[in-house]
């Protein structure tokens, strides 16, 4: 059954304006907004994918990536299906590109989420896979029935949302990795169909203006987004605008989806966009996709030491104190840190939800 939506207008001609994303879809009866799964029926927006999902699975927190939310936690992970933007280079196309509703085989209410996420023991749930503002009613009535288990938020999302929906979706959000897809404005238009300035107001609203973990993620494009010049504008920003000390990941890229005929990421490409987001003054650069023990270690921002050393999403040294000061000199870390157990590893764990059921599959 379809949900009511939020965030729209009527206009004097007859159309609903949908006002979530900077896109502000115009729609005609049943006509469906460029995310495909807002639509209009009747005289309201409804949501098409309220209570279904693309799956459920138990990550590693790092894989998010977040490296300094709750490190070595699991997180309880789901998507819908559709999308806001238009990346040519998708790397979760088969989901955020769906256009059958039938794909979407996994009911679960919020409160049957929150319950599978608490019994298998995450510490969070993340929004992600397809980005979650297009589902923003289910993900915030599911981010309601978390909190009341005492388990956080996270959203994983490309930060493309107006400034009248983003204080209600991320009011209720703990942490949040944003996907800093170029440093153009042309980059956006011709490989995302969207624009940049909106994301980079979401930036700074998030980072000054709300109480939300923020990381950004970065995924470079050989010959597209990976030049010196654009990395050094992208890293002095982030510097400026947001703080030194906000992490930035750089990705590989594979090629998938319209962009088969480019080469995937070399490696040494984002060694080279760490250097360099590095010297610009960024303090916590870090590199994915790839195998680089270095670029996935956490260094203390006071003596420089290791703090959390990892290899892509397992952790080898853990030498922070429960409040994420290092164990070293005592610098507080810049994240949110609670005690550290056993790290659950770089394991993926698929888990099915069917009438009260939580199950590992």
């Amino acid at each position: 059954m379809n949900h009511p939506g939020r965030y729209w207008h009527r206009l004097d001609d007859g159309r609903i304006q949908c006002d979530l994303c900077p896109r502000y879809c115009r729609l005609h009866e049943d006509q469906r907004g460029a995310c495909f799964v807002r639509m209009r029926e009747g005289d309201q927006i409804v949501l098409t994918t309220y209570g279904r999902s693309s799956g459920f699975c138990i990550d590693p927190i790092e894989k998010k990536p977040l490296n300094h939310f709750l490190p070595g936690t699991s997180v309880f992970s789901f998507g819908t299906a559709g999308c806001n933007l238009a990346c040519k280079f998708c790397q979760n196309w088969d989901i955020s590109k769906s256009r059958d509703m039938d794909r979407l085989m996994d009911a679960a209410s919020p409160a049957e989420i929150a319950r599978t996420a608490s019994v298998h023991g995450c510490r969070s749930v993340a929004y992600t896979y397809n980005d979650p503002v297009i589902f923003a009613e289910y993900a915030i009535d599911t981010a309601i029935e978390v909190h009341k288990l005492g388990l956080k938020n996270v959203a994983v999302t490309a930060g493309y949302i107006t400034e009248e929906a983003r204080g209600e979706f991320f009011e209720h959000m703990d942490a949040a990795n944003v996907d800093l897809k170029g440093f153009t404005d042309e980059f956006y238009v011709r490989l995302c169909g969207a624009h940049l300035q909106p994301v980079l107001d979401t930036l700074v609203w998030l980072v000054h203006e709300t109480k939300v973990w923020v990381e950004l993620t970065t995924l470079l494009i050989p010959g597209q987004n990976d030049s010196d010049d654009e990395l050094t504008r992208l890293a002095q920003w982030v510097c400026r605008e947001l703080g030194p000390t906000v992490p930035l990941h750089f990705s590989a890229f594979h090629p998938d989806f319209k962009m088969t005929d480019i080469r995937a990421t070399p490696p040494e490409t984002l060694r080279r966009a760490r250097r360099i987001a590095l010297d610009q003054g960024l303090r916590h650069v870090y590199t994915g996709n790839v195998h680089d023990v270095e670029g996935d270690t956490t260094h203390c921002t006071g003596c420089g030491a290791p703090v959390i050393v990892r290899d892509w999403y397992e952790i080898l040294d853990y030498r922070l104190d429960p409040q994420g000061c290092c164990q070293a000199c005592g610098q507080q870390l810049a994240g949110r840190f609670e005690a550290f157990g056993k790290p659950f590893g770089a394991r993926r764990i698929p888990v099915g939800i069917h009438r009260g059921e939580y199950r590992s599959v």
